[in-house]
Order: structure tokens, then C-alpha cells, then sequence
């Protein structure tokens, strides 16, 4: 029996293996982030994806599908402090599939997060806590599957972190009607952005109200997505 055929510990916490020192989903057979340097690919992508820090402003709505380790929550939090803007900003990740404590602290620690951040968010998650505050951050975890959560959302973003796992395995989270809502869930220009250049996606985001762009990918990825709500 291979580590992916192996029984997941709880049908609602993450399954993860480590190759590598890098957290791979035993449910969906794919790595949480990239084998060489995930903080840069999360920086690459959702921060100068949806054109990060320079939008950033007191009050800023992040929305994310896939909180998975808690990398972007963490590399945004250096953003917003590299950038020296006062105030808050909220964050809300929608995650089916929590990952424990243990496997985060494992994961984080093979990525170039300053400590005292990764420390912070463990302790958060080891608490049970889904709705806490981390620095200049107000976070909100919201449990499930998001074809049900997000249309009960009463938030709008003004950038969305597209951070499922791959079209190909995690279809469910790039599903039409999910990223309809995701559009609904947009404030008026808002932006997203995503790993993924697969044409079915980039296709149901145009159809759900976006200006979608083909732009370069992270490292080996030759292209990723980014958008505007039309």
C-alpha cells in the first residue's frame, strides 16, 4: 500500500504526506505548494498577481478557496508589513479539509517564513480557532465545502487567492457555479488570481464577469491566470 492509498486520519482533516520536506494531499495527490521555493510561487502568484501591495488600503477584503498550510495568509502578512501601510485588513479562507497543527508546523518549516509568524498561525490552528487576529490580519476559517459555504458569505472581496489544488484533481473547486460565486462574492474591479492556466477555468471565469489575463508562471509553470471583475 502506497502513503497516498493509506486511510485519511478524519474525513474532514487534510491527509498529508511529506516528500521532500514538501506537504503532499493524500486526497488529492498534489503538493500544497512548489518543490523549490512555495513563498516565492505564493508571492509570485496571489501577491503581484491581483497587483499586491501597491491596492492594499485600511479595511482590504482577501478571500481565498484553499487555506490549506496557511502560506498565503503568512506572505501577505510580510507583504502589508513591507508595504508600511497603517490599519487591518480581512482575510477569509474557505477550507474543506483542515490541516492539523502538527502538519502545519511541518510544512511551514521548510519555507522562509520568519518564525515568529508561523509560531503565531500554529498556535491558532492547535487552539481550534477559525476566527482569530494575526498582526495587522482579522482571519476567518470557514469550514466545508465551499459550493456550500460561499453562497451563504455575507463578505466581498477586493482580491481572491484561486488556490485550490489542480483542475484536473480538485474539480470540485473550479466548478462553474462556484466561480460564479466567487464573482458575486467581488467588489466592483476587484481582482483574482490563480496558478492554474487550464482553458476550462480561465473560460468560467471570463463566462462568471471577469477580464481574465494569461500572464507568466511561477519558476517551471509557464503560465498562470489573473483577472478583473468587468
Amino acid at each position: 500500500m502506497s502513503d497516498l492509498d493509506q486511510p485519511t486520519p478524519d474525513d474532514h482533516t487534510a491527509a498529508v504526506v511529506f516528500r521532500d520536506g514538501v506537504p503532499v494531499s493524500r486526497h488529492f495527490d498534489d503538493p500544497y505548494y512548489a518543490l523549490n521555493n512555495g513563498a516565492a510561487e505564493s508571492a509570485h502568484v496571489f501577491i503581484a498577481g491581483n497587483d499586491l501591495p501597491h491596492r492594499f488600503y485600511d479595511g482590504f477584503q482577501i478571500a481565498e478557496l484553499g487555506f490549506g498550510t496557511g502560506l498565503n495568509l503568512l506572505v501577505t502578512l510580510m507583504a502589508w508589513d513591507q508595504s508600511g501601510l497603517e490599519g487591518r485588513f480581512d482575510y477569509t479562507s474557505f477550507e474543506a479539509f483542515p490541516m492539523t497543527a502538527a502538519d502545519m508546523t511541518n510544512a511551514l518549516s521548510h519555507v522562509a517564513i520568519p518564525k515568529i509568524l508561523s509560531q503565531a498561525l500554529i498556535g491558532a490552528v492547535a487552539q481550534g480557532q477559525t476566527e482569530f487576529s494575526l498582526g495587522p490580519a482579522d482571519v476567518t476559517i470557514v469550514l466545508g465545502d465551499a459550493r456550500a459555504t460561499l453562497p451563504e458569505w455575507t463578505g466581498c472581496a477586493d482580491a481572491w487567492y484561486l488556490d485550490g489544488f489542480a483542475p484536473a484533481r480538485n474539480p470540485e473547486l473550479w466548478q462553474e457555479d462556484l466561480l460564479r460565486e466567487v464573482a458575486a462574492h467581488t467588489t466592483p474591479g476587484g481582482s483574482f488570481a490563480t496558478y492554474t492556466a487550464a482553458g476550462v477555468v480561465r473560460r468560467a471565469l471570463s463566462e462568471a464577469g471577469f477580464d481574465v489575463k494569461r500572464q507568466t508562471g511561477f519558476g517551471r509553470k509557464r503560465h498562470m491566470t489573473t483577472g478583473t471583475l468587468r
